[in-house]
């Protein structure tokens, strides 16, 4: 609950209002009529001391926390407003804003509060506050605040043990921020150092579902938070999807289809698919969202792909006589003409019988039986 100022105490000076006949035999105070000049003067400039800046409930929405969080961080740590309105309103001045601003920045990397406080309040006070930190072994520098990492990040998978723990606590705190930046800074940053396949299975989809349960369980709210992060999340996958260049040379590989299933919108996970083959080499062709059931079947006549995979998010979107159908395209040549495997991706097809197609329970499963079945291998034995 916020502050709530105190009541002025009546001035000596003022006298008590007439009072008039209620009709009931109750007085009732008489309205004041305030002088014209009263009424004609105008407010006062507000002061920096009488209210100017920020209050508690706005900041604890920018920064995506609660109002009674920064008055605990204003006891525990030292970072509440360096003016103070006589004890009433809190009003955070733009320097406040910034020391809270860079606490939070530094506790979605993994510092605990109390040294990000620390080096919080350092920061406001040295000189140089603007010079970014030098960055640490295997980690790319942090962009400057508002601007993202944007330039190619190298791949150094395998550089320093993964924290899984600590990555996903500091992304949902930077995407509770509707922090932009840092999102895309430390999804870029996961991608770079470990890869897709381990930064989708062990950060995203743990963070993803962290923020969906907040959704669910806090009465439609931090529904902004799941869309930021999906979109964030969309945007790394595909920056790890290396761009056919213009002129390159056709290869005789036959490629790999990836489609959602009639209907189905949901895309991460074949996003991710996308990015993770792409950066073991595998020619994709993605088609994304809710693929018309005729346009699929008449893109793996045309291509002839060595595996479709179909992804289906929810059961009525899972369409068995659909797979099946496209499991039982040919094409070539009389005599040699050849099927494509099926993969049936995603918790709709849960249930279903699979037959001859292939259901794998995650995407490393679904890597390693795709590479099976480019390298000509059986895809049931991997």
């Amino acid at each position: 609950m916020a502050d709530t100022p105190a009541r002025k105490p009546p001035q000596e000076s003022e006298q008590e209002p007439p009072v008039r006949p209620s009709g009931t035999g109750e007085k009732l105070p008489a309205p004041r009529r305030r002088p014209p000049s009263e009424r004609s003067r105008p407010s006062p400039p507000p002061s920096a001391a009488s209210g100017t800046g920020v209050t508690t409930g706005a900041l604890a929405r920018r920064l995506g926390v609660s109002p009674t969080t920064l008055r605990s961080w204003d006891r525990r740590y030292g970072v509440g407003p360096a003016v103070r309105d006589g004890g009433r309103h809190r009003r955070w001045a733009p320097q406040d804003v910034a020391v809270l601003e860079e606490m939070c920045r530094l506790t979605s990397v993994g510092v605990p509060p109390a040294e990000a406080a620390r080096a919080a309040r350092e920061r406001a006070r040295t000189p140089a506050a603007d010079t970014p930190p030098a960055p640490r072994a295997g980690r790319p520098a942090p962009a400057p605040a508002g601007h993202p990492v944007l330039a190619p990040l190298p791949h150094r998978a395998g550089d320093e043990p993964l924290d899984a723990r600590r990555e996903i606590r500091g992304l949902s705190r930077a995407a509770v921020r509707l922090d932009a930046a840092v999102v895309q800074d430390r999804l870029l940053s996961l991608v770079a150092r470990y890869g897709v396949s381990t930064a989708w299975e062990e950060v995203m989809v743990p963070t993803l579902h962290a923020v969906g349960r907040r959704w669910e369980t806090s009465g439609d709210r931090y529904v902004e938070v799941e869309h930021l992060l999906s979109w964030h999340v969309s945007t790394v996958l595909r920056r790890a999807t290396p761009a056919v260049p213009p002129g390159a040379p056709a290869t005789d590989a036959a490629p790999l289809v990836l489609a959602c299933v009639p209907g189905e919108q949901h895309t991460l996970p074949l996003e991710a698919l996308n990015a993770a083959l792409a950066e073991r080499g595998t020619a994709t062709r993605m088609f994304g969202a809710d693929v018309p059931a005729e346009a699929l079947t008449s893109a793996v006549r045309r291509l002839g792909p060595a595996a479709v995979v179909l992804w289906s998010q929810a059961r009525s979107t899972a369409s068995h006589p659909l797979a099946q159908y496209v499991a039982a395209s040919e094409w070539g040549v009389r005599g040699a003409r050849r099927n494509p495997v099926v993969v049936l991706g995603g918790p709709g097809w849960a249930g279903q019988r699979a037959g001859q197609m292939l259901r794998p329970a995650g995407l490393g499963e679904a890597l390693r039986a795709l590479t099976a079945v480019c390298g000509g291998e059986d895809p049931s034995r991997t």
